[in-house]
């Protein structure tokens, strides 16, 4: 059973019908994202251009901050004071947070007339759909479980794609002794999850991971998997440089472009800042999915939520909508995002090594019912307890605690999430 918690709640639905939006202005659009770096931004300006295209302008509201944490803040402060935006970029759990709170507009109309129910997978629609009424429309699938590597330091160094943890630190071992640093870290909290999700379902495999991260199941929390998923992380630490606390993902991925680090642990939207810095995939870097998790994605999904506005603010936001659903659009955001479409019926030709890639095993993923919500990214457990997670995580990693003590804390902080 999934249980909510969000203080929007407590906030009127009156207070916020009455409000006047700053986004109600004629022939704009207001959207909230955290889009900020190269190759994000210019994503974004794919949707911005088609929009101008139709004379709809652009009120840009960027709030910068990778995961979202700093966005969701403000936007909260602004629908409390019945002052919502047209749309916010959000993110799995905390669109449903929204959602529960009546702050969500409906877009059945929209979506029954262009057919999303058909073109959407299922494991998309618990978010976007839920309690069957569409407030949401996704722009994309990301999937987390990747690895990025420098392709001339593997090369150099006569390094093969691992495709287990042993091959993993036999490669580790291998840069570090040449001199360079194996692994790009970011030192913040949603980055380290990130690598979490790739080692609990590399460690423990995917019905591992869905006892853990979405069932919530005890014994999975508690489990000695789960403390060989802690001395793993405890061993990744050996291969991070020392200044890698509170840098940025950007600036990992940074790192391995740069040639400073071999390879970095992050979801598809790094690929972003490769092409952003006219790499290639196959020639100037590598992708691969975490050792162990072949067959299998972890996920997240974009998706800019659509909050109750004016009368005279709803055809732009439909336009909006329907602009972020348009197979090309899809194509052509997610070509320089480097993610895959939304839309399942979206090819896949134009897209680069890595975006076929990944388009190809999202969907073999998803008939295999291996198609799982990233825990970091907000597509498995609420708010309160990713948050939680992201603590036992974070303390565990700039600690010397041990994997024992870390296990007993995460099973402990999930139960008082709850």
């Amino acid at each position: 059973m999934e249980i909510r918690k969000t203080t929007l709640a407590m906030v009127s639905a009156a207070a916020l019908m009455l409000a006047t939006s700053t986004a109600s202005a004629a022939g704009k659009v207001e959207v909230i994202h955290w889009w900020t770096s190269g190759g994000e931004a210019a994503a974004l300006n794919v949707l911005k251009k088609n929009l101008e295209k139709q004379g709809i302008g652009w009120m840009d509201g960027a709030v910068a901050g990778g995961g979202g944490d700093q966005a969701r803040t403000v936007v909260k402060a602004r629908v409390a004071a019945g002052n919502p935006p047209t749309t916010m970029q959000q993110l799995g759990f905390a669109i449903l947070d929204f959602a529960d709170g009546g702050f969500l507009a409906n877009l059945n109309d929209l979506a029954a007339k262009e057919g999303w129910d058909k073109v959407v997978p299922n494991a998309l629609k618990r978010f976007m759909k839920p309690d069957g009424v569409w407030v949401a429309a996704p722009v994309n699938v990301h999937t987390t479980n990747w690895v990025w590597a420098n392709k001339a330091i593997f090369d150099k160094l006569g390094i093969a794609v691992p495709t287990n943890w042993n091959e993993f630190v036999a490669a580790a071992d291998k840069i570090k002794a040449a001199g360079i640093t194996p692994i790009a870290w970011g030192g913040q909290a949603w980055q380290e999850a990130t690598v979490v999700d790739a080692l609990v379902n590399s460690t423990g495999g995917t019905d591992f991971y869905k006892k853990a991260f979405v069932e919530m199941d005890q014994d999975a929390l508690k489990s000695k998997t789960m403390v060989e998923v802690f001395q793993r992380l405890r061993k990744l630490k050996g291969y991070v440089d020392p200044n890698y606390p509170n840098r940025d993902w950007n600036l990992a991925t940074a790192m391995v472009i740069n040639g400073e680090a071999a390879m970095q642990m992050m979801g598809d939207w790094a690929k972003g800042e490769f092409i952003a810095a006219k790499k290639v995939p196959n020639k100037d870097f590598l992708c691969f999915r975490f050792p162990g998790t072949a067959g299998s994605v972890t996920f997240n999904s974009d998706a800019f939520a659509m909050f109750k506005v004016g009368d005279d603010a709803k055809a732009n936001q439909a336009a909006l909508a329907s602009a972020i659903m348009e197979p090309g659009f899809q194509a052509a955001f997610n070509i320089v995002k480097g993610s895959a479409p939304a839309r399942m019926d979206v090819s896949g030709k134009d897209f680069d090594a890595c975006g076929q890639k990944a388009i190809k095993q999202l969907a073999e993923a998803a008939k295999a019912d291996k198609m799982m919500g990233s825990m970091a990214h907000g597509h498995a457990v609420p708010e309160a307890v990713k948050g939680a997670i992201y603590d036992v995580v974070t303390n565990y990693f700039s600690s010397d605690m041990s994997a024992e003590e870390a296990v007993k804390k995460l099973a402990e902080g999930v139960a008082l999430a709850q």
